[in-house]
């Protein structure tokens, strides 16, 4: 870690998380600086130069204890991670050392975190549809292999357990791997989600980088880098299908927030730093595939008050190519996972790419659920019967649908003690069509509620 042993400069000004410091030569932009501080090392990233002997840094940790005339000495790089194939398995900070009691990773190499955008030459477009087990997700809002999948919704509907239900498929389903961002998580949900995995039985295939809730904002601006660092690492060196996962990426964003009022940036829009949409398409803009391998990426997007038109949920969605909305309502009446299937959707949903059978699948049932959704209000004031022969029968028909699109998880196997279900596609899609054909008219709505697929059920 140590470059030179000389200061560059000392301390000038301490602003909570971000040091003004003044030395003799600048340091480039993103370097890593250090202050020795009761036999620790404080780390800071340059990310303004004032003037020709004035930068302005973050923190990489706690700022207490800084105070001007600290010495402040140059690492000699930029902040880099050590990149091992041991790095499976492990929990890591945002600097890749062990949160879990293990021994340090054993480096090849160190990888700038800010690396360069690979080049457009070296990319590879995709239009193939990646499995998930999920039946609404597979059937309704089909993830890209190598694509970028948001699940938006508010506190509690279910994002982490149908992202670690994800995880589980891309270790068992494609024997792929893992790479986990806990971005600002709360410190008894990252224990939780690391135990639940390791019960699971995918830890082995997955790597966990957090950067936690009462951290500096550096560490939760810089945190989504890191892993994603790793995840390009694991693309490279293993060629193998890679997930990588960010909980929750708006807290990446309101990390950028709190970094930006602090170097004195005017706020914009609702508050959120000028700068949202460059550090969100920095972080998006990476997430590729090569043709070494895939990354495939899902991002928890929180809702602040379930509105959709919140500047950093618009500028997070227009990189994504599939939208899984989770709704409160579906949650309320016991339909889980909670997908709202007319809100959802994905940039993959043509004929040409999933094919005549499963697009037109896709829209009977998605026809079947809007009829049924705009006739919910004449069905609560005059009842079911007041309906048209037809009108019944596609409610009737909805309503077993709506509880068929339900599913017992792996994640949640040890609270229900209902074995989880991962269900290929091909079934999914017959029995889909055996509920619009009308094969199931006179199966209880209860035998289709939370189960994988509907064979040895008869009518």
């Amino acid at each position: 870690m140590i470059a030179d042993q000389i200061p560059i400069g000392v301390i000038a000004e301490v602003h909570g998380p971000v040091v003004v410091i003044s030395c003799d030569t600048l340091p480039a932009m993103h370097q890593a600086l250090y202050a020795n501080l009761d036999h620790e090392t404080c780390l800071f990233e340059v990310l303004q130069h004032l003037d020709e002997h004035h930068v302005r840094a973050i923190t990489l940790h706690r700022s207490a204890g800084l105070h001007r005339g600290m010495d402040v000495y140059d690492s000699g790089a930029p902040l880099h991670v050590p990149v091992a194939p041991d790095c499976l398995g492990r929990l890591l900070n945002v600097f890749g050392e062990p949160l879990d009691d293990g021994v340090a990773l054993s480096p090849d190499e160190f990888r700038n975190i800010h690396k360069r955008q690979t080049p457009f030459y070296q990319a590879v477009g995709t239009s193939e549809v990646l499995e998930t087990g999920v039946k609404v997700i597979d059937l309704l809002c089909s993830f890209v292999k190598g694509g970028k999948t948001g699940l938006f919704g508010g506190a509690g509907v279910g994002k982490t357990v149908l992202i670690m239900e994800f995880m589980h498929a891309v270790a068992t389903l494609h024997k792929g791997v893992s790479v986990f961002a806990g971005v600002g998580e709360r410190i008894r949900e990252g224990h939780e989600l690391w135990h639940e995995i390791r019960k699971a039985g995918v830890l082995p295939q997955t790597l966990m980088v957090f950067g936690q809730m009462d951290e500096s904002p550096g560490i939760r601006f810089r945190v989504g880098l890191s892993a994603l660092t790793y995840a390009e690492y694991l693309r490279d060196s293993m060629q193998k299908e890679v997930l990588f996962v960010v909980d929750n990426i708006f807290r990446f964003v309101q990390a950028g927030s709190e970094v930006s009022s602090l170097l004195g940036r005017m706020p914009a829009t609702v508050g959120y730093q000028p700068t949202l949409p460059t550090e969100v398409a920095e972080i998006q803009d990476r997430i590729m595939s090569t043709r070494q391998g895939a990354i495939t990426s899902v991002q928890a997007v929180y809702v602040p008050a379930d509105d959709m038109t919140d500047p950093a949920v618009s500028t997070i969605l227009n990189h994504l190519d599939t939208t899984v909305i989770l709704s409160r309502s579906q949650a309320g009446k016991g339909i889980y996972p909670a997908v709202d299937p007319l809100q959802s959707g994905s940039k993959l949903m043509d004929r040409h790419t999933l094919g005549a059978r499963h697009y037109s699948v896709a829209e009977g049932v998605r026809e079947h659920l809007a009829r049924y959704h705009e006739l919910e209000d004449i069905i609560t004031m005059l009842g079911v019967d007041e309906l048209s022969p037809k009108d019944r029968k596609i409610v009737m028909r909805a309503r077993k649908l709506q509880r068929y699109l339900t599913q017992p998880f792996w994640a949640t196997a040890s609270h229900t003690g209902i074995e989880g279900a991962s269900v290929p596609l091909e079934h999914t899609l017959s029995d889909c069509e055996d509920f619009l054909m009308g094969y199931h008219d006179n199966t209880p709505e209860d035998r289709c509620y939370m189960r994988g697929t509907m064979e040895g059920v008869k009518p």
